[in-house]
């Protein structure tokens, strides 16, 4: 597993698995699977060749086809980790025929990590809606499906959940983005330009040509410190322990850092409303799915300003989480969201 202080997928699990309020069965582990779907064209021109898409499948399907829930990985995160934090958590894995799908460049989807022909930093930029898109071929060409029930995800996952409500506004009844957003901030590009320039500025990074699983202290402290809130990092962290917090915090990270690169200009670069001048007025009026969308008011790596500004725009609900523990209240207040949840899917 990744370290406590650097991935997401940990720390929602370490913060607060103890209060996930899960369904009478836990659903069994679902194999990972891949699906490969040939060489896929980018919205820039470019191509990633040979292009695979990881998922996973639990429950099943009814007659009807009526209980599909798609749920895509948030930023370094992969389907094993979705799965322990969302499959009979989140999500009744009993009810309906849940797929977890791993995004572009989380090192088990193509990316700069296992791509033979275009390996690092020759592999393709791609975006958020380049995501859905492969998500889209997907469930449509390898699962043949033409509608989905819900669509959801975290972080850089509901990023894509706002997308899928753009890029193909018939394709689900309802989408849940959770702590993502629908463009965004200039404190988020802050935060994300900042980490890929001190990554690239990292001798150790020596531009995409290093070996091994170099040690980039700087990007690594960039993210721990916006991951949660500074109330929540002097509250829970004492002087003393502060050391040990810092060697993990700095520690390897788990996740291959062209991964990590090509997931950082695909965020930088996301905006549902680019087609539309940025107008979230205008992009609203595309978007024809129910909506629930939550989000943190003290979320330091996610600003939920647009997000919310969208749930008005859309006359959605909103579900606002307001404790201190920033862009990690999805683990912290688990119980408030697992509720709303589960009130607007119908679990």
């Amino acid at each position: 597993m990744k370290k406590y202080y650097f991935s997401l997928s940990v720390c929602f699990l370490l913060i607060c698995c103890h209060s996930l309020q899960g369904w009478s069965q836990p659903a069994k582990g679902g194999r990972q699977q891949m699906a490969a779907i040939g060489d896929f064209r980018l919205h820039s021109g470019d191509t990633i060749f040979d292009c695979q898409i990881g998922y996973r499948t639990y429950g099943r399907l009814n007659a009807k086809k009526t209980n599909i829930i798609l749920f895509s990985t948030w930023f370094s995160g992969t389907t094993a980790d979705l799965e322990q934090y969302v499959v009979g958590k989140q999500i009744d894995s009993i009810k309906y025929f849940v797929i977890l799908v791993d995004a572009l460049g989380d090192g088990v989807s193509s990316s700069p990590s296992n791509s033979r022909r275009q390996p690092g930093l020759r592999f393709p930029v791609y975006s958020i809606k380049d995501m859905v898109e492969s998500q889209f071929q997907l469930l449509t060409l390898i699962f043949h499906f033409s509608h989905v029930y819900a669509i959801s995800g975290i972080s850089m996952g509901g990023m894509q959940s706002f997308q899928w409500a753009v890029s193909h506004p018939e394709f689900a009844d309802k989408i849940i983005p959770i702590l993502g957003s629908p463009q965004l901030t200039a404190n988020d590009l802050l935060l994300w330009t900042g980490e890929l320039r001190a990554m690239e500025a990292d001798t150790a990074y020596h531009m995409g040509d290093y070996t091994g699983e170099p040690t980039i202290a700087s990007v690594s402290v960039l993210h721990r410190m916006a991951l949660t809130t500074p109330e929540y990092i002097a509250s829970t962290t004492t002087r003393d322990h502060f050391p040990t917090m810092f060697k993990e915090a700095t520690g390897p990270s788990g996740f291959d850092w062209n991964d990590w690169h090509r997931q950082l200009e695909a965020m930088i670069s996301h905006d549902i409303a680019a087609g539309d001048h940025g107008s979230l007025e205008v992009v609203a009026k595309k978007i024809k799915a129910k909506m629930l969308i939550i989000t943190s008011r003290q979320d330091h790596m996610v600003n939920p300003i647009p997000a919310t500004r969208m749930a008005h725009l859309l006359g959605a609900q909103l579900l606002e989480l307001r404790g201190n523990c920033g862009h990690l209240a999805g683990g912290c207040e688990s119980i408030k969201l697992i509720g709303g949840l589960k009130a607007f899917v119908g679990q």
